[in-house]
């Protein structure tokens, strides 16, 4: 699964009025830890707890029940409202990014060992080949509540499903008229109104990429009602026998992991489902292309970090991205 490198900074507020204080729950889902911050005394743990069981139920290729795996086995055909909000967002922005979102990349990334299902041996360009004729979105329809698909072709919703879940949950929150808060899933992130305690918008911090492992703060940003998703390769990537790194995202033309030199693209948008796609769409689509299509895209901020001809981390800011 996509690791995002993003942390809350969380600073305690103290004074001498009446203090605010927020709700703050934290726990394990979806294969990695969530953090919900919201301006109220009530504990929503359980409605939060069902509606992570329900979008797992729905998309997760991790669970053998789950409505995307028995797609992917050819045993249904019948999905759910979760599954054709996502499939239908998946589409716009797969016709947008000319494919290179595209959630049907899933049985590649399983080849090279990077998604639920497992490597393949001995893996060579002929079997890529082949994993690659039933690549493509274009390929997957729907009608009504039916998914239409080739049989070999299998769909990961894995870059996005996650900033999905992190708008559900504050939807609900503002079902519960809710207006301050912030939700956090594995660094995918949606804020609304301010952080009631400290009296201003909530602050985020953007990671330095380090392939060692080691963390530290390299932005900080304020989120003015917006979501931002980071997507990178400097902690999930694997080295052959030859020392060569690969990326985690694999290019949906080629089928090979991704080879460019950025190593971390944060976007900030108005929903985090669409942020998260398009940052792991970018990861494919290299620099340049990233900044040409942001000029017809002004709806969403870029951040990206990558190394310049001599190694150094060299950073750039696109459509009014918050700095420092």
């Amino acid at each position: 699964m996509k690791h995002l490198a993003l942390f809350v900074l969380l600073v305690s507020f103290f004074s001498c009025e009446t203090e605010v204080k927020n709700s703050k729950l934290s726990g394990d889902v979806f294969g990695t830890t969530y953090s919900i911050i919201y301006n109220s005394e009530v504990s929503y743990k359980t409605q939060f707890d069902s509606l992570f069981t329900v979008i797992n139920n729905s998309m997760s290729t991790y669970q053998d029940h789950s409505i995307i795996s028995k797609l992917n086995r050819n045993e249904l055909n019948v999905v759910d409202a979760h599954f054709i909000k996502v499939f239908e967002a998946s589409k716009e922005i797969y016709k947008e990014t000319k494919g290179a979102f595209d959630p049907t990349i899933g049985a590649v990334v399983n080849a090279w060992d990077f998604g639920p299902e497992g490597k393949i041996v001995n893996l060579d360009s002929l079997k890529i080949d082949s994993l690659m004729v039933s690549v493509g979105l274009s390929k997957v329809s729907r009608n009504q509540d039916q998914i239409l698909k080739p049989q070999g072709t299998f769909i990961d919703f894995n870059a996005i499903a996650k900033g999905y879940g992190v708008d559900v949950i504050g939807a609900f929150l503002e079902s519960q008229n809710i207006s301050n808060y912030l939700v956090e899933i594995g660094g995918e992130i949606r804020t609304r109104g301010v952080n009631a305690e400290k009296k201003s918008h909530w602050k985020v911090g953007v990671e330095r990429p380090n392939f060692e492992g080691e963390q530290s703060i390299f932005e900080v940003v304020t989120l003015n009602n917006e979501a931002m998703a980071t997507s990178g390769t400097y902690r999930k990537f694997k080295v052959d026998e030859n020392g060569n790194r690969y990326a985690h995202i694999i290019d949906t033309k080629t089928g090979y992991p991704s080879k460019t030199n950025l190593l971390s693209i944060s976007v900030i948008a108005e929903d985090c489902m669409t942020a998260d796609a398009y940052a792991t769409a970018f990861k494919a689509m290299g620099l340049e292309n990233v900044k040409s299509f942001l000029k017809s895209h002004p709806e969403l901020k870029v951040f990206l970090i990558f190394e310049n001809d001599n190694q150094e981390l060299e950073t750039l800011a696109l459509n009014g991205f918050p700095e420092k």
